[in-house]
């Protein structure tokens, strides 16, 4: 069963309190269920396409949207309007679908006087008249079953073309539900949402999860660290959820006090590895702890976090609910604690597979032996993540760097987070990347890419004598460039594989 029950019953029970507030308005849950089915029968009259496209902004048009997607009982494609245009013209053309929820705003946005990323066999479906005055005739869909396809999040593409990644309404209940044991979370919690909706992390953990707990959620469409300091002293939310570069640029705000994060029991980082200086920096500056979180769009997306209570430093925190880690070997033989080795996850959250893709399915499932409690042995298939990690005694996880990202100096392992961890210390470094080089010698050579702080002088040898002080020697940077910016994905995340080391 999926969540939208849960959420009309939050809707009913809860129909003039307010859910949401945005840039443009707010909604009380009522109005969001009531909007929600305007769209339904708009969807039902303009198409008979079992999925559907939502091109919209963070905020709450986004929920009315998702939620008439599935009371029309169709399948909804969050769409990307951070891509290129001819990639977010792919996501379009992949998933089939013929219409598009979205504003005039958006469409602005997207296009160009040279490239319109919508097809004209594509019709869109403008959400601005939407009616919030009264309630359409009530509609009760079909209960959804646990493996009916209720998504499918396009990953941003950072190993190839954007793969349409399918989640079922089991999938999402699932995560939701263990996510909000693991965490403690209650209808009391306000939640500060700024991180994208068609993003698995904005769209599970700030959107599905705080409407079914029946929680007021503040929604803010483009980050700004001032503006995002004004709203938590505005809106006083008890939680906070961002990547490490929004973490990072909040810094900026030069008036920020530690009382403007009093609020603030739960502040989550994830997306990417979140630097210690970061982590340092705000513990000094604010007494505010960031909790580190795991997961991938394929695992709905949460598998690991550390909460209040547990939490370890530099670790991602125990596996939530329901959610087996595992650590294996190049042979998939499981790891005893504290070594390193690829991390599979198994259960309820995981994904059903790619879209219009067996092949690409088959290779990240494998199936593997397990010991029940009570003796005896049972076959779980696990989801193969591609990142290397460790699990310590307690079942603490800690994230090593990618498989794919391994550099092999010399017939040594090196990952680069390890040197871009010593290089941002620096202080003349904001950010820094390390790819590998092709040597004759020693097969690879690590290179790095540094993000200057402004006013910084650029100083190569200084920057290696800074690595050589914390650093073996073959994990010292042969070459340190200086880059005006860093190639990123829409989270934030840094794009390795856009960095060209033979440049």
């Amino acid at each position: 069963m999926g969540l939208l029950w849960p959420i009309i019953m939050q809707a009913m029970r809860n129909r003039h309190r307010i859910a949401v507030v945005d840039d443009q308005r707010q909604y009380t849950y009522g109005q969001l269920l009531g909007g929600s089915m305007f769209v339904a029968e708009q969807i039902e009259a303009v198409t008979s396409n079992r999925l559907v496209g939502i091109l919209l902004p963070t905020s709450g048009a986004f929920p009315v949207a998702l939620l008439g997607c599935w009371l029309a009982n169709r399948v909804a494609v969050p769409l990307n309007y951070l891509l290129k245009p001819q990639e977010l013209a792919y996501v379009i053309q992949d998933s089939g679908i013929d219409t598009i929820l979205t504003t005039g705003v958006m469409l602005d946005f997207i296009r160009n006087a040279d490239t319109d990323p919508i097809p004209p066999n594509v019709q869109v479906l403008p959400l601005e008249d939407l009616d919030f005055t009264g309630w359409p005739p009530l509609r009760w869909p079909a209960v959804s079953a646990g493996d009916d396809l209720a998504v499918i999040l396009y990953t941003s593409g950072t190993s190839g073309r954007p793969k349409g990644v399918m989640l079922t309404h089991g999938n999402l209940r699932s995560n939701v539900e263990a996510a909000t044991e693991h965490a403690g979370l209650d209808a009391a919690d306000t939640f500060l949402g700024v991180l994208p909706q068609f993003h698995s992390f904005g769209f599970t953990a700030l959107t599905l999860l705080p409407l079914c707990l029946g929680s007021k959620i503040v929604y803010h469409a483009r980050f700004m660290p001032r503006k995002i300091i004004s709203l938590i002293r505005e809106h006083q939310p008890g939680i906070f959820m961002a990547i490490p570069s929004m973490y990072t640029a909040m810094l900026s705000v030069k008036d920020a006090q530690p009382d403007d994060f009093t609020s603030i029991r739960l502040a989550i980082s994830g997306g990417e590895p979140l630097p210690n200086t970061i982590y340092d920096t705000y513990m000094k500056r604010f007494q505010l702890r960031i909790l580190e979180g795991y997961g991938l769009t394929e695992t709905a997306p949460i598998t690991n976090w550390c909460t209040a209570n547990r939490h370890r430093l530099h670790s991602v925190g125990p596996a939530i609910p329901g959610v087996e880690i595992r650590i294996v070997d190049e042979q998939d033989r499981q790891l005893p604690a504290n070594t390193e080795g690829e991390i599979l996850i198994a259960g309820a959250n995981i994904m059903k597979g790619y879209y219009h893709l067996p092949r690409q399915t088959a290779e990240v499932f494998v199936n593997l032996t397990s010991l029940k409690e009570n003796g005896g042995s049972q076959t779980k298939c696990f989801f193969r993540s591609g990142d290397i990690g460790k699990l310590d005694e307690d079942g603490f996880l800690y994230i090593t760097g990618r498989k794919k990202e391994m550099l092999i100096v010399g017939g040594e392992n090196i990952f680069p987070r390890e040197i871009e961890e010593v290089l941002n210390k620096h202080e003349s470094v904001a950010a820094s990347a390390v790819i590998g080089k092709t040597d004759g010698i020693r097969g690879e050579v690590p290179i790095a890419f540094v993000e200057l702080n402004e006013g910084a002088a650029f100083d190569d040898a200084g920057l290696r004598a800074w690595c050589r002080q914390s650093l073996a020697g073959y994990k010292v940077p042969r070459e340190i460039r200086p880059i005006d910016q860093l190639p990123r994905n829409p989270t934030g995340k840094i794009l390795r594989r856009e960095l060209n080391a033979d440049a």
